[in-house]
């Protein structure tokens, strides 16, 4: 497998997984390349700092073509939003087969505090539980066996979390790519101002201690409710991901 997608839903510490497997060296890592086609073609919403970058493919099909053209030449990670492609990926079955599939998630409440403070205006179907839920079980349907983690794996034992990511999906573990320097990646410029304590943590920092439901209750309304819809598909996906982590560790 050649081409390597990571599911993830905004505010999920994701983007510190991808500088992660930037730092492995032996990839072609692409950033959230559908989202061009959600933001330039399925909604008028932009969300604030998105600047588009020019040339790069808006339709899906014109972004999937481009992720297989990377995959012929070797090998690709990305990791992009599943609300993106929940509607078009399912029905993409050949397309999918091409891809290793893994989820990140992070607690809605955490999440929504701070999504809130990036980008005030974000919506329900923004927050993103759901569509994990819902592309996560469309692909098992197909016969995919994605792998699930949780932002807490990440962040408290980053090494063991991708050392299980990595014998998932086939790729050799690689001790020196877990920390990093300032430096923007290429394909950040478009997005760089969201990912600023990504670049400058020089890597994976553990969880810090906060009554995150006090500061959601604080915001209150809309927020609260778009964690409250969020908290099954949530709970579903977080126990797919510690059932695995525990047979993981029980075979190792």
């Amino acid at each position: 497998m050649k081409i390597h997608a990571l599911w993830c839903h905004p505010r999920s510490v994701s983007t510190a997984f991808e500088r992660i497997m930037r730092e492995r060296g032996d990839l072609n890592v692409l950033h959230e390349p559908f989202m061009y086609h959600h933001y330039l073609n399925t909604t008028d919403r932009l969300f604030p700092g998105f600047t588009p970058e020019e040339g790069h493919p808006t339709t899906y099909d014109a972004i999937r073509d481009m992720i297989g053209a990377e995959g012929n030449n070797g090998g690709v990670f990305f990791k992009d939003m599943a609300y993106y492609v929940a509607d078009t990926l399912p029905g993409d079955p050949a397309f999918a087969q091409r891809m290793s599939h893994a989820f990140l998630l992070r607690d809605p409440v955490e999440a929504a505090v701070s999504y809130a403070k990036r980008d005030p205006g974000f919506t329900l179907l923004e927050l993103g539980h759901e569509a994990q839920h819902r592309l996560y079980c469309a692909l098992v349907d197909q016969g995919h066996a994605p792998l699930v983690m949780t932002s807490d794996q990440l962040r408290t034992d980053p090494q063991a979390t991708l050392r299980r990511y990595w014998a998932h999906v086939g790729l050799p573990y690689l001790a020196h790519a877990f920390s990093w320097d300032n430096k923007v990646p290429a394909h950040w410029e478009s997005v760089a101002s969201w990912h600023s304590e990504v670049l400058e943590s020089g890597g994976i920092k553990a969880p810090e201690t906060q009554d995150a439901q006090a500061k959601l209750e604080a915001l209150g309304a809309p927020y609260t409710q778009y964690a409250a819809h969020h908290a099954p598909f949530y709970d579903r996906m977080r126990a797919i991901a510690e059932a695995q982590g525990m047979e993981h560790a029980r075979a190792h």
